[in-house]
């Protein structure tokens, strides 16, 4: 039985040594990127909502002299006069490159989760920071150290108090998941906003980093880890 326990005690061992290794690139390699590029659509929709709402009647004055005075009665009597044919024409001047040329990149962001932290407190969201370095940070740290020492302890009352507070903190760790599902749901509503329900003018792509793996891989194997020790290492030599 003496045997089995230490087996059991050696895989533990063994599986948070594995686990913080997981752990170290989950935190330091990024964990998102979120790219944001100039749609044409939309940007010819605010260029027009920003010359019809800027042009005065007297710059649309201005213009009729270097209009030929045949055109001048067809575009008065369009849709919205001189003023509608002047905004479309320079609107569509203004955006034409854009349909034809390369997307152009305006935001991008690659974030890991400590940079993250780091970013938060540089921009003074200090609750944010704190609770993603508590729960994404702290939280696994603590867990890994005390299972390791828990493991190595002789005494099975000790172990067994130890190993279910650590049952009680792991409840907590959820916290990180939820964290990210704020983070990627707020981005998707970053991501469908527009301009007086116009089209978007920058269009957000996320996409997961190597860390999120890293991460991800690390919650699941000290899950199990847990669990291992939780069902096998509570109980003294003894009584196994």
């Amino acid at each position: 039985m003496h045997s089995r326990f230490r087996a059991h005690r050696l895989f533990a061992l063994s599986g948070v040594a594995v686990s913080v290794l997981i752990l170290i690139p989950g935190l330091f390699l990024p964990v998102l990127t979120v790219q944001g590029t100039l749609n044409p659509e939309g940007v010819a929709d605010l260029a027009h909502k920003i010359l019809d709402q800027g042009m005065t009647d007297s710059a649309v004055q201005n213009f009729r002299p270097m209009i030929n005075p045949a055109l001048l009665p067809l575009l008065d009597s369009g849709q919205g006069g001189l003023k509608g044919a002047l905004v479309a024409a320079i609107g569509t001047q203004l955006t034409e490159p854009l349909k034809s040329g390369n997307s152009i990149k305006v935001y991008g962001q690659t974030r890991s989760i400590v940079g993250s932290v780091r970013h938060l407190y540089s921009v003074g969201s200090y609750t944010a920071a704190t609770l993603i370095l508590f729960f994404s940070i702290m939280v696994p740290l603590t867990k890994s150290v005390l299972v390791s020492w828990a493991v190595s302890q002789s005494d099975a009352v000790a172990r067994r108090h130890v190993l279910f507070f650590v049952e009680t903190i792991a409840k907590w760790s959820m916290a990180d998941v939820f964290a990210i599902a704020v983070m990627i749901a707020y981005l998707a509503a970053q991501a469908s906003q527009s301009v007086s329900g116009g089209a978007a003018i920058v269009v957000f792509n996320a996409s997961f980093g190597p860390g999120f793996y890293w991460f991800t891989g690390y919650c699941l194997l000290s899950l199990a880890i847990q669990q291992v020790s939780a069902r096998f290492l509570m109980t003294s030599p003894r009584e196994q």
